[in-house]
Formats: structure tokens, C-alpha cells, sequence
């Protein structure tokens, strides 16, 4: 079963391929990490349009240089694909070029990583011609160090007299062919991002706010409640690629927010920085608001990978800090009877106790919300109105000065 429940499936099973699932239970990965991998690889599945039938799952110390998986293991994959009709087997992590050859060789269908599946999903959502160049870019240099001679279409997009060597093997070709087109996608690229950078400077120094977070936690539903504008949002993964900027007025006080790309475990570094446009969206920003699916068991570990992922390409360790806990309407405002054995999910358990945790430890910098609901946004506004003025006042003393005016008239008796 899916992070989804069925009736919240939005797609029709009958024009999605089938799919099989392969994850491996290792030392560095115990049985539940692997089992909550795989739960998030088929959401990620389904996000790119297919069903996932079966989950395989190998004990192993390492993962076969040759296969992946086992042979035997292998053999079981082969013939569960050929009795139920699957059109592809995704594994949950890098593939070789020589592991995908030899798995297809066996299966006779297509074979998928978690990259190659994620880059899938970014061509299918990239709306701007921006973010298909970035889509593109990833899927070339995905593509650079897997060539194995079989992209033998690649050649008449370079054909002509003189262009290829006495000798050179095909592979070569091909190899040169990609390069060449990724030089060209990152010159297409910085001339947008000078375009970037000069539309940033055209925004004056209006306090910039960007919304980062884990993919699917509801970044742009918040986006969307704050500004009162309609980016799009849908309960799949990766549904926003674009960077988005809208301008905020929150008791007079004009702010920037934008909303993000959202981050994944085991996602590639070059991939992430392939959105160049969103890192220095983040990059600029003055706070940032690091949304978290609170009603997620794992939320705590997204918050690890985000973290961890602003740190190593962002470099945003010194930059404000607001967290917002979203979806807070998927819990049980009911206290947990005593009595009660049944395991103790969000489901069953008060938000007040996950408030009383290392959360309640943040000295303010949260706010629990439900965007969907638009429950305690009100409470998110002030936290961005103290923050965005408390920059505001940096920069505009005199401004600051009158705001503290106005508060005191404000203040004295009527």
C-alpha cells in the first residue's frame, strides 16, 4: 500500500504501467528504513503514472556489482514480471549502466532507478521553458557516465561530414554529442540567470521570505493562502518545479515570498543544483520557512534531509529560521484513553503532546497550522510580521521609527 489511500487516488489504475518495486536490507539500511524507502518510491511511482504491484525486498551485506540483487532473487523478479504482466521494475537506488543491461537482459522490460524515475517526474512537470532546460540539463548529465553505445539516435542530431574521427567508436560520438549539449544547456541557463539576477535587483530591498521544505508537505497550499494567489498545488510529489514570488502585505508591511522545489531523500546533489533559479531564490532570501508534514510519521527524518540538502548547496546555516508544522488537522484533538493498546500514531495522539517536545524548545520560531484548513494562519502572520519587520527596520530605520510611532499612539488610552 502507498502513502495514499485509495480513495485518494486521482489517477485511473487502467492507463498506468505496471510496475514491481526492488529495495535492499543491508547494514547501513535496516528492514524499516528499506520498507519506508520503498513506500515513498511508490508514491513517487504513482506520482509518474504507474501502479506498483509488488514490493521485492533482499537481506544483503552489499548490493550485486552485477545484478543488484541476488540471482536467485533475480530469478524471482524475472518470472513475477512475466506471470503478471509488469512493464517495469524500479529499483530504489543507483544503477549501474552494467546492472540495468544485465537486469533487463533477465526481465525483458524496462528498468528504473529512483533518479532516473524522479527525472521522469521533472519532465513531466516542468511547465516554464526555464525549468525544462533544468529538467533537461539533469537528464544529461544523468545520462553522461551511462552511455553504453545503445544511443545510437543521438548521432543524427550531430550528423555531417568530418564530425566523427577515423576509429572513434560510437560511444564516443555519443559522449561528445552530450557534452556538447549540456555546455549549451548551462550557457541557455546563465543567460537566464543574469535575467534572474537583475529582476531580483529590480525588487529593491523588499525583506525576501522563501518556503523550503520536503516535497508534498504543502508548501504551495501555504503559498497560496498567504498571498491569496493560485500556484499550483496537488497532494503528489514534486508538483511545484517552478520558483514562484509573490508580494505580501501583512498590517501594511510589504514582504517577498516565494515558494520552492521541494527536497527528497536520496536525491542526487548535481540534480538539486540543476535548479539553480530555486537555490538562489533561497540563497537570497533573508528568512526562510521550513514547512514540515507534521502528520508524516517520518517527518522528523525530512527534516534531517532538508536541512542537511540547504547546508551542502544552499548554504543557508545563517539565515532565520521559521518552522511551520502543516496538516495539523490530521490529528486527533481527543485525548488517548489510557486504556487504549492500540499503537499510538498521529491518528490517536494530541497534538499538544508533539508540541511539548523538542518543538516547544524553539523559543517562538513555530507555529503549528493547517493550510488546507487555514487553521492558525493568523498565528503564522504575526510570526512573519515580527520577523519581516525586524529585517524591514535594518534596512529603513526612519520607516522603523514610525512604525514605533504609530504603535505608541495605538497604545495610549482613548
Amino acid at each position: 500500500m502507498g502513502l495514499l489511500d485509495d480513495n485518494k487516488r486521482t489517477v485511473s489504475t487502467t492507463e498506468q504501467e505496471r510496475a514491481v518495486l526492488v529495495g535492499l536490507i543491508t547494514p547501513q539500511q535496516p528492514e524499516n528504513k528499506a520498507r519506508e524507502y520503498l513506500a515513498e518510491l511508490e508514491f513517487l511511482a504513482e506520482t509518474a503514472g504507474a501502479v506498483t504491484v509488488k514490493h521485492f525486498v533482499q537481506r544483503c551485506n552489499e548490493p550485486n556489482r552485477a545484478t543488484f540483487v541476488g540471482s536467485g532473487k533475480l530469478q524471482e523478479i524475472a518470472q513475477f514480471v512475466h506471470d503478471n504482466d509488469i512493464a517495469l521494475v524500479v529499483f530504489d537506488d543507483d544503477l549501474s549502466p552494467k546492472q540495468i543491461a544485465n537486469v533487463e537482459r533477465e526481465t525483458h522490460v524496462k528498468v528504473l532507478d529512483r533518479t532516473s524515475l524522479i527525472l521522469d517526474i521533472f519532465a513531466k512537470r516542468a511547465q516554464t521553458a526555464n525549468a525544462k532546460m533544468q529538467v533537461e540539463l539533469a537528464q544529461y548529465q544523468y545520462l553522461l557516465p551511462r552511455l553504453t553505445g545503445m544511443w545510437t539516435h543521438l548521432e543524427r542530431q550531430r550528423g555531417g561530414i568530418g564530425m566523427r574521427g577515423p576509429g572513434e567508436e560510437q560511444i564516443e560520438t555519443d559522449r561528445r554529442i552530450v557534452k556538447t549539449k549540456i555546455a549549451l544547456l548551462k550557457q541557455k541557463l546563465a543567460a537566464w540567470d543574469k535575467q534572474k539576477v537583475i529582476q531580483r535587483k529590480n525588487r529593491g530591498k523588499l525583506t525576501r521570505i522563501a518556503l523550503v521544505g520536503y516535497t508534498n508537505v504543502g508548501k504551495s497550499t501555504l503559498m497560496n493562502v498567504l498571498s491569496k494567489s493560485d500556484v499550483f498545488a496537488e497532494n503528489k510529489l514534486f508538483a511545484t518545479l517552478d520558483t514562484t514570488v509573490r508580494k505580501v502585505v501583512i498590517e501594511n508591511l510589504p514582504f517577498l515570498l516565494t515558494d520552492t522545489v521541494g527536497f527528497i531523500r536520496k536525491l542526487p546533489t548535481h540534480l538539486v543544483e540543476s535548479f539553480k533559479t530555486t537555490l538562489d531564490e533561497v540563497r537570497d532570501s533573508d528568512i526562510l520557512v521550513h514547512v514540515v508534514d507534521v502528520s508524516h510519521p517520518q517527518f522528523e527524518e525530512q527534516i534531517e534531509v532538508v536541512n542537511r540538502t540547504l547546508h551542502e548547496v544552499c548554504d543557508a546555516g545563517n539565515k532565520e529560521l521559521i518552522m511551520v508544522f502543516n496538516k495539523i488537522d490530521q490529528f486527533s484533538h481527543v485525548p488517548k484513553d489510557d486504556d487504549d493498546l492500540t499503537p499510538r500514531t498521529h491518528e490517536n495522539i494530541p497534538l499538544e503532546e508533539f508540541e511539548q517536545t523538542w518543538m516547544a524548545r524553539m523559543e517562538g520560531n513555530c507555529v503549528f497550522v493547517s493550510a488546507k484548513r487555514q487553521e492558525n494562519i493568523d498565528a503564522l502572520k504575526q510570526l512573519l510580521y515580527q520577523k519581516a519587520r525586524l529585517v524591514h527596520s535594518q534596512r529603513f530605520p526612519y520607516n522603523d521609527f514610525l512604525y514605533q510611532t504609530y504603535d505608541d499612539l495605538d497604545a495610549q488610552p482613548q
